[in-house]
């Protein structure tokens, strides 16, 4: 999975809001590095046996709201603003310079870049306005900038749902209504499909969602108590949603930012990387739903916060940056619960036997046990199973099928 984060050293404590983004594939990733005004966009490659960054800087330094965002070519693009006018150009490098392809530019109030697609080759922003809000490929189009979807009400968030680029959620809100997610097809110009709806009143919004497990992560106000929480689903299923008291921490922020791919039709068994903050800073957890806890560990110093991918085999790799160190990767092998390899399967299971291999190693603490089942979401006065993701038949999603 792809992240994008806000990074927490400048000096290894000072604070300094610049994102950074990694590809769908992990093989690249790109941020805006410097100190104070003069801010210049950076590629890191992550794909080699050492990661190593290329500066990519023009005549003048980058303003502190442009976005950059990695290509799977190794090409960076850049989002400008000047007024309500963003331009759009690809950066790379071109000997001991820096190369510059113009791609065009979109009138809007308000326009943020989406996370990395799939496929590496295009990139899309989202463009909120009055009644509606556009969907714009900006980069990987035949003649520029093409808006390629107008979705009712006002959308934020973005997570892919497919490997192709096709399926995108977005957080909606309708004129004095709740925040549901939907799921927009970009093949069928953005025709729009209820996704999550837990509760007629909650506000439920998608954090993350992974292609192959179908494993969603959640955040809503449906169980009440005045505040969010942070739960998960599965695509397709007809289980509720659940709310898990292990990721629930007093006093803190846990917000997921990477999952563990390659775990086909066993959601409960994947790997979640979760950035926690706190009045102490920012630092990492690792949770399972089939482990029931959330493990808290010290990232490495100078970690890009809330930034990292994870290997198909469970190795979390966390980028940061230090003095001595200006680009770092370090690999974690992460603590497993003992009983994630006896995980439900959804759909077909990934042997013949159905059974996957009993992980090993304690827990790290501290660990925070969960009651058995969890806590699905009954809002009072709701059917029983009425909290769920929209079953994958009632949304346009029938194009994830197992794999492998």
């Amino acid at each position: 999975m792809t992240a994008c984060a806000i990074e927490t050293a400048a000096k290894e404590e000072a604070v300094a809001r610049t994102g950074f983004t990694i590809t769908a594939d992990g093989t690249y990733a790109a941020r805006l590095a410097g100190t104070g005004d003069a801010l210049f966009p950076e590629r890191w490659t992550l794909d080699g046996p050492e990661p190593y960054a290329v500066p990519l800087p023009l005549a003048q330094p980058e303003e502190r709201d442009a976005e950059v965002l990695p290509l799977a070519d190794g090409r960076v693009l850049i989002s400008r603003r000047a007024g309500e006018r963003h331009t759009f150009s690809l950066l790379y490098p071109s000997g001991p310079a820096t190369g510059e392809l113009a791609l065009g530019a979109v009138e809007a109030s308000e326009l943020t870049l989406l996370p990395p697609a799939p496929d590496g080759v295009c990139a899309y922003a989202l463009a909120p306005g009055e009644t509606s809000t556009a969907v714009w490929l900006v980069a990987g189009g035949a003649f520029g900038p093409e808006r390629v979807a107008d979705v009712p009400g006002r959308c934020s968030g973005g997570a892919w749902l497919d490997r192709t680029g096709r399926l995108l959620a977005l957080d909606r809100q309708p004129p004095g209504g709740p925040v549901k997610t939907v799921a927009v097809d970009l093949a069928r110009g953005g025709a729009v499909t209820p996704l999550l709806e837990i509760t007629d009143e909650s506000d439920d919004r998608l954090l993350l969602a992974d292609a192959d497990s179908g494993l969603l992560l959640i955040r809503s106000n449906a169980p009440g108590e005045g505040r969010d929480r942070l739960g998960w689903g599965v695509l397709g299923s007809l289980r509720p949603v659940r709310f898990p008291e292990s990721l629930r921490l007093p006093d803190a922020l846990v917000t997921p930012f990477a999952v563990q791919p390659g775990q086909m039709l066993t959601p409960e068994s994947c790997a979640v990387a979760l950035r926690i903050d706190g009045a102490a800073g920012s630092w990492l957890g690792v949770w399972r739903a089939a482990g029931r806890r959330l493990h808290q560990l010290a990232p490495p110093p100078g970690w890009l916060a809330g930034s990292g991918t994870w290997s198909r085999e469970g190795v979390l790799r966390l980028p940061y940056a230090t003095g001595e160190v200006p680009c770092g990767v370090v690999r974690m092998e992460v603590p497993r619960d003992a009983g994630c390899g006896s995980a439900e399967t959804f759909g077909r299971p990934p042997d013949a036997k159905g059974v996957r291999s009993p992980g090993k190693g304690p827990a790290t603490e501290p660990a925070q046990p969960e009651h058995a089942g969890g806590e699905p979401c009954e809002a009072p006065g709701s059917p029983p199973g009425g909290c769920k993701p929209v079953p994958l038949q009632q949304a346009p999603l029938t194009g994830r099928a197992a794999r492998g």
